[in-house]
């Protein structure tokens, strides 16, 4: 936990949008974490001595057997608390409201809550133009308010769709104000957070100081390795502890031969030479393709890319005298998500180039300074730490590379040919100015050959497919949609530049039913 900012807590129950909560309020510059209800009790609140807490939504209903409910002595706290959806209910349930389920209670979708005309200054900027779109998703609803509550806005199934208890401090609402599809919700939070005192101390600024405070403190003046895949996390984390301890870190930058066109070049220039920290460029391509040859299965592939970067890692690792401690580009998503919402912690196996069970196998201890951080939040501190922008804002790119863009068997000639149709392709899109309106992109080359005609000869080459999606966090995504003039000119691009090319297609298939990559 970190003790120099004031601190939310958000309790819980199992919602798929919890994290989007933290998303909201780290974007208002509050420092918040979430932790389940069954891992919040009363020695744990006292600890956390939150400013605030969140009850966040949940699948359950409060007036099931066994159902979740807040640790005691939350209402205690003498804090403001929001209630979101079953946060509501369970709020009601405990303070002495009723809920009911039933026929007709349930509200799914799209939903337009109309304020009752008593002001409250959590709407603040709410109802300035009649009712508010919210998204609702709930099967029960609060047919009895608490005692101290009053109703401040309703939905044709939500009688009470904003409560509060205004003396206490205490808010509810059914619907959800951390998703898009409420498109006024960040200014409710915004409110809340204001209500509750927050000055917005969480900067990227302030993380890196007190990271590299600790980052001394942990490591003393031993020594450190990092697994360097290229990518944005573990390229942040690098930076940063390079800062902090100089030479006492190495970075060990496995090659497997799967990366993007000029990538390991790249990298090696950047850390090796611009950052000037110790590097290992270990490049095994060879070992890579050779044991993938002949193996068309996804989850083969993956395995097997998995299983030999941890044997190329220790083997390089082992070389550094005197390390005890490997550094992880670990995610707070990653944390959230590695503790268990029903029970005891499960295991999250994390992509191959995150280094997995090394640890316990090579007997170190972990240094992971960005394990506070969403996504957005490290690509801030990479900007804080002088990281080139174009590195910062790159699309993901996964952790198997560019073996699961190509569907089939891997060769080295199929490779080649992807690497440089996808660097047309994302030349094209960088040249149309498209490039940040785009979540990720890329080419795929496609397990077939077709037959073409160039100048007056018969060819018979590859097909390749280009992707490119909008999304906000990669679970959900659309297609980009290209103009035509666009796609003509990159397919031309592409035949005309990449021997082996004769055909183009463009993929405009959502998530779900699709997934972003091919594999």
């Amino acid at each position: 936990m970190t003790h120099a900012h004031d601190r939310l807590l958000i309790i819980d129950f199992g919602s798929q949008v919890t994290q989007l909560i933290a998303r909201r309020l780290r974007e208002l510059r509050v420092y918040c974490e979430i932790h389940p209800y069954n891992r919040v009790d009363e020695a744990f609140l006292r600890a956390f001595a939150p400013r605030a807490v969140i009850l966040s939504g949940g699948p359950a209903s409060v007036n099931a057997p066994g159902a979740p409910m807040p640790p005691a002595g939350v209402f205690d706290l003498g804090v403001p608390i929001l209630g979101i959806c079953y946060g509501q209910q369970v709020m009601m349930h405990v303070l002495g409201g009723r809920v009911e389920g039933g026929h007709g209670t349930a509200e799914f979708g799209r939903a337009l809550v109309t304020p009752t005309g008593e002001t409250l200054p959590l709407l603040e900027g709410w109802f300035q133009s009649g009712p508010e779109q919210v998204w609702m998703s709930h099967g029960d609803h609060v047919s009895r308010l608490a005692p101290g509550f009053r109703v401040y806005g309703t939905s044709p199934n939500a009688p009470y769709a904003i409560t509060a208890d205004p003396d206490r401090r205490f808010y509810a609402v059914q619907f959800h104000p951390e998703v898009h599809h409420t498109p006024r919700g960040a200014r409710l939070y915004e409110n809340f957070v204001r209500l509750a005192g927050f000055t917005g101390d969480w900067t990227m600024a302030g993380y890196r100081e007190d990271a590299i405070a600790k980052i001394r403190a942990q490591v003393g003046d031993r020594r450190v390795i990092c697994g360097l895949s290229g990518g944005v996390d573990s390229s942040v984390a690098a930076v940063l502890i390079h800062q902090a301890i100089g030479d006492q870190l190495t970075c060990v930058f496995v090659d497997n031969g799967l990366l993007r066109l000029n990538e390991a070049e790249q990298v090696v220039t950047m850390f090796r030479d611009a950052y000037n920290i110790p590097l290992i460029h270990a490049d095994e391509s060879a070992l890579f393709l050779g044991a993938l040859e002949g193996v068309s299965d996804p989850e083969v592939k993956r395995k097997t890319i998995g299983r030999l970067f941890i044997d190329v890692f220790q083997k390089y690792a082992s070389q550094i005298e005197g390390a005890e401690f490997l550094a992880q580009g670990t995610l707070y998503p990653d944390v959230i998500e590695s503790v268990s919402f029903a029970g005891g912690p499960s295991v999250t196996i994390k992509s191959h180039h995150n280094v997995g069970g090394l640890p316990e196998k090579m007997g170190l201890k972990l240094v992971e300074p960005l394990r506070e951080l969403f996504k957005d939040e490290v690509r801030e501190l990479g900007r804080e730490l002088g990281l080139p922008e174009s590195f910062i804002g790159r699309h993901p790119f996964p952790g198997p590379g560019l073996a699961i863009r190509c569907p089939g068997e891997v060769t080295a000639e199929r490779l080649d040919i992807l690497r440089r149709a996808d660097a047309v392709y994302i030349d094209q899109i960088r040249r149309h100015g498209l490039y940040d309106d785009i979540w990720q992109a890329f080419a795929a080359i496609l397990p077939m050959r077709t037959v073409g005609v160039m100048g007056d000869g018969r060819t018979y080459d590859y097909a390749v497919a280009l992707r490119a999606v909008t999304s906000v966090d990669g679970m959900t995504a659309d297609y980009y949609p290209f103009t035509h003039d666009f796609l003509g000119e990159t397919a031309t691009r592409i035949i005309n530049e990449v021997r082996g090319v004769n055909r183009v297609f463009y993929d405009c298939t959502s998530k779900p039913p699709g997934t972003i990559e091919m594999e």
